[in-house]
Parts: C-alpha cells; structure tokens; sequence
C-alpha cells in the first residue's frame, strides 16, 4: 500500500546530536508514524555555527535516516530556487513546516511553493509556541510588520494549522481569524525512558543543583532565569547547558554570570547530545525554564521521565504542576518574586523529601507520557490534510 508522502522543512535534523525542539517533535513524530506515511525532511548539513558538516551524512541527496528520507542541503545551496525545485520534483501529499518566522525553512518554502504553482497541495504550518504572547514580544515590531504584510499577500491562505493545544489554537485564532482550519495534536513524548529514582543515584548533600537546558535564545529567557539567582538567598550550583542561538545575547547572559552572588555558582556545560539529556537531567534538583512560549517543550517531558521537577513560566502547555506536586509554572509578567519563593520551597523540599518527590514526579511523568490519545491525533492531523480538496 502506497504511503502518503510528508515533505516538511525544519531548520535542524539529526536525531541524537544537539538536538532542539522541533527536532525532537519531528524525530518522534517519524519514529511514531513513520510505518503509516513516508517523511521527507529537507534540513541543513550542519548545526548553528559550526563550519563543517554533520559527520557520517551526504549532502545535497537524499539519504535514509531512520523511518525517514533527509535531504541535508550545503550553504551554498540554502535558496528560492532549491526550495523550489525540491518542491517541485518530490512528491508529496502534504507540505508540513515547523515554524512561523524562520525564513530559511519557513517563509522560503511558502515563497517557492507560490513560485512552483503548487497552491493545490495541501499545507500544514505548527506554530512551535511562536504565537504566544512572549515569543511574539522578541522582536515585536519585525514580527508584527511580518504578519500584516502575510494576511495582506495570503501568504497563509489555504493552510492547516497545527496547534499543540487548544490555548495555542485560540491565539492562532486570534491572529488568523476564526474560520481558519485548525488540527489540535500534542507533541508526540520520546519514547518512555523512565528510570526508577534511587536514593544512591540522587540524594547528596551539597546546594540545590538547577539545571538549565535548552537553547541559548532571548525566547529561552535565560537572562530572566539569571537575574532570579541573583536574588536567591539559597545555595545554588546553576549548570548552563544549550547551543548559542545569539552570540550577542549569550554575550549579556555571560555579565550577568559575572556579578551572581557568591553562594550562587554558574557553568556553562556545553550542548547536550539528545542521547544523553534524560542522563543529564536526573543529576539535578530541579530544571528551570522561564521560557516567553512553548507549544510543548520536550525538555520538560524528558525532565519529567527521569523524576527531575520544573520551574516553568506560564507560556507553556504544562499547567498546574505545584497542585500536581511536580514543579510551578509562574506569570514572568509578576517579576522574579514567585520563582524565588518556588527555589527556596524547592530547597526545603529536596533537604526533607527528595526521594518521595522525585517519584511524585515519575508518577506523574506515566500518566502524561503514555496517552495513546496523542498518536491518535497526530495520525488525524496528517490524515486530514492529506484529505483536503483545494
């Protein structure tokens, strides 16, 4: 039986090395779905600043990784015109792209479609959380001049929107008018890789370990997550893990470092292989991520797989953790003064019951990460747009 063809941009793509958000959602979306339609991944050959290629891959060709067909394209080749003849000579059912701003693997493709004339195929576009209030705030005025101009030139007309969350569909509603096709699909988890939490493994003394891990970006908020340390009064060792999105804003993070208290001790670690993040997560008390939006965050899925609990902004889907007993998601708009108050009760908390937390928290992880409701959904967001008639 013939499978129906995926051909979706995404800005990174190797599964298993650096690996970010929606390189996750796309990598776990093949490995769940990749036996039901055949995905086509154009990406780029190469992660952000370094200068050579992914090692062990083929450039500019179609190559097998996994369940899926990547196509890793050299700078030099990253143009209208490639877009538009990959768009052209491969042949697919639907058009899926991974974010609303990127212009290489976002505005591009939809620019090379319309060169193509193949307005007739199907197109999904997820938002990845770029539409909630925080991550619009980055950049505001280019963003906003942005989707004036789009709506102006229906450079969206005839899409499906992937929205991770019916909160996300509401803003994306809001944004592209009430009558716009709409498929709600939460990110499909990783593969459970719970461990069980053993006293050996995490219960020693020393300060509240808080790991940040994600990449380095002013969407990330680690500057936010910087200034909270600088006001704690608690003993803290606060590792710093991701790939530098903005060498100018890493730059500003690094100043601030400069002038933590103290009691207060920040590294930067480095980028995490995926393969290693749960083994890297499970280490520390506590993962802090003020994030301005998050459609999923597979981060805080992974944190939670390994019993590690959260300390989250309020623009992701993870909602209600402290009554959960998990973690806070907290406003940003309300200052530093909630995410003090959740260290230090983190604090007491890790002194008095660190190992009956951390199975709250693995507790918690099984009934979230296990909902085969979620690979039904993202099954139907497909199925649907390939059905579409245009």
């Amino acid at each position: 039986m013939h499978k129906p063809t995926i051909l979706t941009f995404v800005k990174y793509y190797l599964p298993g090395f650096k690996s970010g958000g929606p390189v996750r959602s796309i990598s776990n979306m093949v490995e769940a779905l990749g036996d039901e339609f055949e995905f086509r991944i154009v990406t780029s050959d190469r992660d952000f600043l370094d200068v050579v290629p992914y090692p062990r891959i083929t450039q500019d060709a179609w190559i097998r990784v996994g369940k899926a067909f990547v196509y890793y394209v050299s700078p030099e080749r990253r143009k209208l015109l490639t877009w538009a003849r990959l768009i052209r000579d491969t042949p697919h059912a639907v058009l899926y792209l991974n974010s609303l701003f990127d212009p290489m693997y976002s505005l591009l493709p939809l620019l090379a479609r319309k060169l193509v004339g193949s307005l007739a195929r199907p197109i999904v576009v997820a938002p990845r959380g770029e539409c909630y209030p925080g991550a619009l705030s980055v950049k505001k005025w280019k963003k906003e001049v942005f989707l004036v101009i789009a709506r102006i030139v229906g450079l969206y007309g005839n899409v499906v929107w992937h929205a991770s969350t019916e909160d996300e569909a509401e803003l994306i509603r809001r944004r592209f008018g009430g009558a716009v096709r709409l498929a709600i699909a939460r990110d499909l988890p990783s593969k459970s890789r719970q461990q069980e939490t053993s006293r050996e493994a995490i219960d020693t003394p020393g300060p509240l370990r808080i790991i940040f891990l994600s990449r380095i970006s002013r969407k990330k908020n680690l500057d936010f997550a910087l200034r909270v340390l600088a006001k704690t009064p608690v003993r803290i060792q606060f590792d710093i893990w991701g790939i530098w999105d903005d060498l100018n804003y890493w730059k500003k993070c690094e100043d601030q470092i400069q002038f933590l208290p103290d009691h207060v001790t920040a590294c930067y670690r480095g980028v995490a292989d995926h393969s290693e993040v749960c083994k890297i997560l499970r280490e520390y008390d506590l993962l802090f991520l003020p994030t301005r939006g998050e459609n999923y965050g597979h981060v805080i899925a992974e944190a939670f797989s390994v019993g590690t609990p959260v300390l989250l902004s309020d623009q992701t889907p993870w909602r209600n953790l402290r009554s959960e007993g998990v973690g806070w998601d907290l406003p940003l708009g309300n200052g530093e003064a909630a995410f003090l108050e959740a260290i230090e009760e983190a604090s007491h908390k890790v002194r008095r019951e660190r190992i009956t937390w951390r199975q709250r928290v693995l507790d918690f992880a099984t009934d979230r990460l296990n909902d085969s409701s979620l690979l039904v959904a993202n099954r139907a967001l497909f199925l649907q747009a390939v059905a579409i008639k245009l």
